[in-house]
């Protein structure tokens, strides 16, 4: 059975003003307009005290239902990487990996990027090889792949893959991409260093160059006579049958007879 609201109202706004009337009898100096006033002021005071409380407790409520992440998920929050160990009304508690308790405030997470390591139950990793420039490309991916099958932990299904992704300044960088379960930090670093390792010695042992930064130094001769003359410079060009003429003899004057 609804109740009527307009009575509802009535006795409200009655009890309101008996209250008024009381607190004026009681003190005398208290009118109505700083007894407003001061509510008014007390009011916008709560409310921005509050404001940040209730923005937590309502992304927290919306976390709880929406559930983006469980307790026991592996996340990454702005700078902070661990594993939600509860989620509380006003703030979640992340453990980090480092043995420390990060807590994060729930609208934070609520309205901020959130990456959700163990949202499914495999992950694909990289890992970066480089090779010289004069290695064959198609065979240091066959031996990449034969190696990866050697692996234990890493799935055949999805199969890896290994793409040239940058000729770099001392290298041909090939991006070795491959699948693990579960997708949890800890396999994911082990993982890694068990490719790494592996790789390693099947590419020395196949004559595959893993070539280190290094820097040439050209002397160059530029004088007038030189100049332009590929022939006689020492910056490693190979020469040309028609290479440019020097400076010098361009800026000859033919000599008339």
């Amino acid at each position: 059975m609804a109740w009527p609201l307009e009575p509802i109202l009535t006795r409200f706004q009655t009890l309101a003003l008996g209250v008024l009337v009381a607190l004026t009898v009681v003190f005398p100096t208290l009118t109505a307009a700083s007894l407003f006033g001061a509510l008014g002021v007390r009011g916008v005071a709560i409310g921005f005290a509050f404001k940040d409380i209730f923005q937590n407790l309502l992304a927290g409520l919306l976390i709880l239902i929406t559930r983006p992440f469980r307790i026991g998920d592996q996340i990454v929050s702005g700078e902070h990487e661990g594993t939600v160990e509860d989620i509380q009304v006003r703030a979640t508690l992340l453990h980090t990996y480092d043995n420390r308790r990060v807590v994060i405030p729930n609208s934070e997470l609520y309205t901020n990027r959130v990456i959700v390591n163990t949202a499914y139950n495999r992950r694909r990793l990289a890992v970066t090889v480089g090779i010289g420039y004069g290695d064959d490309i198609a065979q240091a991916k066959r031996i990449i792949l034969d190696t990866l099958a050697g692996v234990e932990e890493i799935r055949s299904d999805p199969a890896p893959a290994v793409l040239v992704r940058d000729l770099a300044d001392f290298s041909v960088n090939l991006e070795v991409r491959y699948w693990i379960d579960p997708p949890i930090r800890r396999e994911v670093v082990e993982s890694q260093d068990r490719v790494l390792e592996a790789l390693k010695p099947a590419l020395i042992a196949a004559g595959i160059d893993l070539p280190l930064p290094t820097q040439q130094v050209l002397f160059h001769d530029q004088t007038e006579e030189t100049d332009g003359d590929r022939t006689r410079q020492r910056e490693g060009w190979p020469a040309r049958a028609e290479n440019p003429r020097s400076r010098a003899a361009l800026t000859q004057r033919p000599e008339t007879p």
